[in-house]
Formats: structure tokens, C-alpha cells, sequence
């Protein structure tokens, strides 16, 4: 997929960038609660908790917040809310389809937030199932190329996880990125751990089936949309299916 590398690399920049705010810390804490509400506060027996909680320690999120957002959400502490996982479609300038992941307590503050950073920022929600079926769902395990033991190399890499169901790796930049069906998500993380290597989260994501290209004017009207999604406090991921060229990502990067 053109440009899927790069653009890629950009948002796990983002990501780290974004750390630092603690709205993302809010995002993260509020998907421990959730993991351990359905699945039990016992990491060790519930795959989607010990992910949760390793996402959330390697962005910098203190400890004490895990611990108490583990403890809320299992109902061995009081103050847990009980959110609601919805999904929003719509579609940004340029005809690019957004999927919208949020977790949230008030469903109308939610669809109302959705709308208004799609509509203020030129896009439009859409109607249920006309977006979905552009994207399919897939394992995600981002792996840090600097390991205690060195530096990591792809061939080391796929060596590790051959044989736990992965589809595609690619190099980005200080990561490299573990593409596989949903259901191996975990399967990676464990072969990954049984080879002694280290790696900042494992999630099931959704990947674009295809693709539509921006020149640069396009790719900040997209961009400048999913900032104002993101930036809503009941969203936890938006997924497009932008195809940003190295190009125009590097002159995006000069303005």
C-alpha cells in the first residue's frame, strides 16, 4: 500500500507526542476499566487487561492510575462508570471514510461531539455499514527496534513470529510494525515474549481494504479532521483510509 509506511510512522510519532497530554492518558485509563470489567482484574487471564495495561505503561501512564482503573473497572473499588463502545462512521474532504471507535457514558454527548468536529471541519457522518466494510480488522503489535539486547533487525523479528499467524511487517523509522488476523493478536505477543523481546502495545486495529491518494491540500483538510475527532473526549480511535504519499507527507512536515 502506498504511502501506508509513512503515514504509519507519523501517527506512531503522534502517538508519542500526544502522550504527553492527559487526554490520551484518560483514553487509556478508561480501556483498562473497560477490559476489566469484561474480563476479570487478573491480567494474567484476560489478554485484552494485560494489553490495555501495557499500552498504558509504555505512553507513560502512572502505575497508581493503572492500579486503580484495574480495580474500578473488576469492582473491587467504587467510582467505576459504565461505559458504552460505539461505533460512528463518516467520511472526511475528499470522499476519505472514517471509522469511529468511542467508549462512553452518555451516548448523545457522544453522537453530538462526532458530528459537530466532523461538520465543523468539513466532513459528514454516514449511515451504518457504508464505511465498515472498507475496513477489516487485524492484530497490531508494535515492536521497538531498540531491545535491551541491541538493535532488533526484521529478519530476527520474523524469525520470532513466523509461526504465530503474521501477515505483514513493516519498517517504521524506531518501530516496526506486526500485522495479523485479529484472532493472533495475542499469539504474536507471546511468541514475542517467549523470544525475549520487548514491545510497546498489541491491539486489534482496523486496517483500510482500499485506499484513497491526497495531494497535500487534501491530506490537511483529512488530517486537520481526525485532530478534531481525536480530540473528543469519548473517542478512542479513528481509522481512515487515506493514502498519504512520502512526498506529500514530507512537505506536510516543512509548513
Amino acid at each position: 500500500m502506498s504511502g501506508h509506511s509513512k503515514w504509519a510512522t507519523t501517527k506512531h510519532k503522534k502517538a508519542v507526542i500526544d502522550a504527553k497530554r492527559g487526554k490520551l492518558f484518560a483514553k487509556l485509563i478508561k480501556n483498562v476499566e473497560v477490559a476489566a470489567r469484561m474480563g476479570g482484574g487478573d491480567p494474567a487471564g484476560n489478554p485484552t487487561l494485560f494489553d490495555a495495561i501495557q499500552k498504558a505503561k509504555k505512553s507513560s501512564v502512572p502505575n497508581d492510575n493503572i492500579d486503580r482503573a484495574v480495580k474500578r473497572g473488576s469492582g473491587a473499588e467504587a467510582g467505576g462508570a459504565s461505559y458504552e463502545a460505539l461505533t460512528y462512521e463518516g467520511y472526511a474532504p475528499g470522499g476519505v471514510a472514517l471509522y469511529i471507535e468511542c467508549l462512553t457514558d452518555n451516548k448523545n454527548r457522544a453522537v453530538m461531539e462526532v458530528r459537530t468536529a466532523l461538520t465543523r471541519n468539513g466532513g459528514t457522518m454516514a449511515d451504518s455499514g457504508s464505511v465498515a466494510y472498507l475496513f477489516n480488522r487485524k492484530g497490531q503489535v508494535v515492536v521497538p527496534k531498540e531491545q535491551d539486547s541491541g538493535e532488533l533487525t526484521e529478519d530476527t523479528l520474523l524469525e520470532s513470529v513466523l509461526e504465530a499467524g503474521v501477515e505483514e511487517v513493516s519498517d517504521l523509522d524506531d518501530v516496526f510494525e506486526v500485522i495479523s488476523d485479529a484472532a493472533d493478536v495475542v499469539q504474536v505477543r507471546t511468541a514475542l515474549q517467549e523470544a525475549g523481546l520487548d514491545y510497546d502495545s498489541a491491539e486489534v486495529t482496523f486496517v483500510p481494504s482500499m485506499e484513497v491518494t491526497m495531494d497535500a491540500d487534501g491530506a490537511r483538510k483529512v488530517m486537520r479532521v481526525i485532530d478534531a475527532l481525536e480530540d473528543c473526549d469519548d473517542v478512542q480511535n479513528v481509522y481512515s483510509n487515506a493514502d498519504i504519499p512520502d512526498v506529500v507527507l514530507e512537505a506536510l512536515e516543512e509548513d
